[in-house]
């Protein structure tokens, strides 16, 4: 067997992103293959999840002697809490340590997946199921942490954004994501609901085993960056106050009460919208006065560049979770085509977003982030505006066409904003912004769902859907505009 020392000096060499007129760094920018490797075993279990479940909720609804509709909040309940821990996982990250937390949310991932089966009422799935969201939330922003704290070991303080690095992440989850419904449909075939959740306990063994093996021990922190917790000498007011447990929630409340209103629009319930307002004003107030700020208010206001990253980010969730959505419900209700068809027809979608990911490594490498932006709206804007011609008798040829134009912004612009947010971020605050940034990625799939509540309520027909793209061209426009205009990011691992 190879031993560690021996495997550890095994690198693979990583693609790093640089500027027109900018020299390559004179260090070069290697990262272990093992490390990226490990980093992207834990964070596919976020997407796997949220996707798995899909296909069960028939059953479990049958299971507890609840409507599907009650069901759902085993989707909704997850996306609320990763955005809640995502951020929160961060912060642990920057204060604790980047392997801790990693290996820390991995367990909390495995004691859910043994517990869930077992659970006597619904209610209780449903804690089990926001407990395994946080979980999930750690892998992401502790992996960009130890991603950025080995490239200013290995090649200095002006390292380049390891491009080959976060495209192996980003394709990790894509792949998740869209293999997530038939994982759980041969689960669902080969036992029942309850493997949803224990698939989830081998692949915490491996995670767990390669993390403890292979990742970096935590190193204390600079002088010049803030202290980390003591963990054996922490008071309970130290928590409330290092957490920032206030402004948690503050904005626990906020996004659940907008969730609400929005899930619920053809029939609102009026009072949660100035409920979730105020809550956004109190929180905004509150996280800008306070001296640890859970959702760093005072960063974003003198960082425009990396509030236009989050800004961004939720625009292009928006449209993508509107296609990924949107688009199966007008093939079944609209064109009467079959689950199976429908999902063969959507398959280019991810598809074609994994093979696009390849691509923006290399226009990363050679040409920087504004030009993979660029190209990603600009397919994004041309995709969205062929919607408007598609009607009941256009030809799957058409269809499937459309669809693959579609797909290249999936890779293009997720990559493209990881690569801006990783330039962007303060490099001690990398934990917490790579957490803040996949918050915006589900207030985007948030806002999407209202939109599709609206236009695919009742009826669904191609004015639905030619309304659907119209509102989906204009943001894709917006983007485009917004990657033309984008100036070449700072590297702030460098200024920090």
């Amino acid at each position: 067997m190879v031993s560690l020392h021996v495997a550890k000096k095994w690198r693979f060499s990583m693609f790093t992103v640089h500027q027109k007129g900018q020299a390559p760094s004179t260090n070069s920018s290697v990262l272990p293959w093992w490390l990226i490797g490990t980093i992207a075993v834990g964070t596919l279990l976020n997407p796997l999840n949220s996707s798995m479940i899909s296909v069960s909720l028939f059953r479990l609804g049958s299971a507890f002697h609840i409507t599907i509709a009650s069901a759902t909040w085993l989707i909704s309940s997850f996306y609320l809490a990763a955005a809640v821990g995502q951020p929160l996982m961060g912060r642990l990250a920057d204060l604790i340590g980047p392997r801790r937390i990693f290996c820390l949310g991995l367990v909390l991932v495995g004691i859910t997946g043994l517990l869930a089966p077992w659970a006597p009422a619904f209610g209780w799935l449903v804690v089990l199921r926001v407990f395994q969201a946080l979980g999930t939330s750690a892998a992401y922003p502790a992996g960009l942490a130890l991603l950025r704290a080995q490239t200013r070991r290995i090649a200095g303080e002006g390292a380049k954004t390891p491009a080959a690095a976060l495209g192996a992440i980003s394709i990790t989850s894509n792949v998740s994501a869209a293999l997530g419904p038939t994982l759980g449909g041969v689960l669902m075939l080969m036992a029942n609901w309850q493997a949803i959740f224990l698939i989830n306990v081998p692949l915490v063994i491996i995670g767990l085993i390669l993390a403890f093996l292979l990742l970096p021990r935590d190193e204390p922190m600079q002088p010049e960056e803030r202290e980390p917790i003591r963990l054996h000498a922490i008071t309970l007011s130290q928590i409330v106050r290092v957490l920032d447990v206030p402004g948690i929630i503050l904005f626990s409340g906020t996004l659940t009460s907008l969730l609400v209103f929005l899930l619920a629009l053809n029939n609102p319930f009026w009072l949660l919208l100035p409920t979730a307002l105020v809550l956004l004003l109190l929180l905004l107030l509150w996280e800008y006065r306070t001296q640890a700020p859970f959702f760093n208010v005072r960063v974003l206001l003198s960082n425009r560049q990396l509030a236009k990253v989050y800004i961004q980010f939720a625009a292009v969730n928006f449209v993508f979770y509107s296609l990924f959505f949107g688009l199966p419900l007008w093939f079944e209700k609209a064109r009467g085509f079959s689950p199976t068809l429908s999902g063969i027809i959507m398959l280019p979608f991810a598809g074609i977003g994994v093979l696009a990911t390849f691509a923006a490594i290399q226009i990363l490498r050679r040409s920087g982030i504004r030009l993979a932006l660029l190209l990603g709206a600009l397919a994004l804007s041309i995709g969205t505006l062929l919607l408007l011609f598609l009607d009941t008798k256009t030809a799957v040829i058409l269809l499937l066409a459309v669809i693959v134009i579609l797909g290249i912004p999936n890779g293009l612009q997720n990559l493209g904003l990881q690569a801006a947010l990783y330039a962007a971020a303060p490099a001690h605050e990398m934990g917490a912004a790579a957490g803040q940034f996949q918050t915006f990625r589900y207030v985007g799939s948030i806002l999407s769902t209202s939109l599709l509540g609206l236009l695919f309520g009742g009826t669904i027909t191609n004015g639905g859907l030619h309304m659907l793209a119209a509102a989906l061209a204009c943001i894709s426009i917006l983007l485009l505009i917004e990657a033309g205009r984008m100036r070449s990011p700072t590297n702030k691992s460098a200024q920090d």
